[in-house]
């Protein structure tokens, strides 16, 4: 039975590296689907960063390089997404920007596996989904119901270990409790509400999230790790002051912009 240090915001590291983002607000390049881009800037600037979805293969590669770091998410690719998807994970690399890889869906359709596939080597700093996501993306069965994972988080683990072995990125598994890996050490952190599941794109912010963690946190796993502590944290307050998913989404965005402002 696998053992996990765990971590929850009450951690003062997590508070500090929250606190840093405020202090700094990072650019962060965010490439996302069309459904969560209004959602992610919003989250993004609740939590004192700066976003920016330049997604023109015109201007991402200059973008990436310059930015604090840079989320990729394949939520909605099409044959033009990819180009400029793949022409900023080269330049991220290049210029030594940590990024973000969402591999929205993978395992559910073939196009899209392949794509978040190929971006494996251009080294994402980190790598966050579902379960089901992560099991495919690693070339197990993920068994996902299109976005939404069939698979347990804690399910996944040893797959993300492996993962994060093989690719050099951090793995964080999103669910439950989100198990974050680097494939030498496995944080668990706890928290959250199953209301985060019930509004669009709160699991693809959390990418973005990490991303502007990434900025100011040189450390890849701590800065997982706060990203998705603070997320539980929030997701957990904003629950218990709303009445359903609509005033859960203004609750969520509420809380973010008041911790620790």
């Amino acid at each position: 039975m696998s053992v996990y240090k765990e971590k929850t915001w009450s951690a003062p590291e997590i508070l500090a590296d929250l606190k840093e983002v405020r202090a700094k607000a990072p650019l962060t390049h965010v490439l996302t689907n069309i459904v969560v881009t209004n959602w992610t800037a919003n989250v993004l600037l609740a939590a004192g960063a700066s976003p920016a979805m330049v997604i023109a293969e015109e201007e991402v590669s200059d973008f990436a390089a310059i930015a604090g770091g840079v989320l990729i998410n394949v939520g909605t690719i099409t044959s033009f997404d990819a180009k400029a998807i793949k022409a900023a994970a080269i330049a991220a690399q290049k210029a030594g920007t940590p990024w973000v890889l969402d591999p929205v869906a993978a395992g559910a359709l073939r196009y899209r596996t392949e794509i978040a596939t190929e971006l494996l080597n251009y080294k994402p700093t980190v790598i966050r989904g579902n379960a089901s996501e992560v099991l495919a993306l690693a070339g197990a069965s993920g068994g996902g119901k299109g976005v939404d994972s069939t698979a347990k988080s804690s399910e996944a683990v040893d797959i993300a270990k492996e993962l994060a072995a093989r690719t050099g990125a951090v793995v964080a598994v999103s669910g439950e409790i989100d198990y974050i890996t680097d494939g030498k050490e496995t944080i668990a952190v706890p928290g959250g509400h199953i209301l985060m599941t019930k509004v669009t794109g709160v699991g693809c912010s959390l990418g973005a999230l990490i991303a502007s963690m990434l900025a100011v946190q040189k450390d890849r796993l701590q800065a997982a790790v706060s990203a998705s502590a603070v997320f539980g944290h929030v997701g957990a307050i904003a629950a218990k002051k709303s009445q359903g998913t609509g005033s859960f989404a203004v609750s969520f965005l509420d809380e973010l912009s008041n911790l620790a402002s």
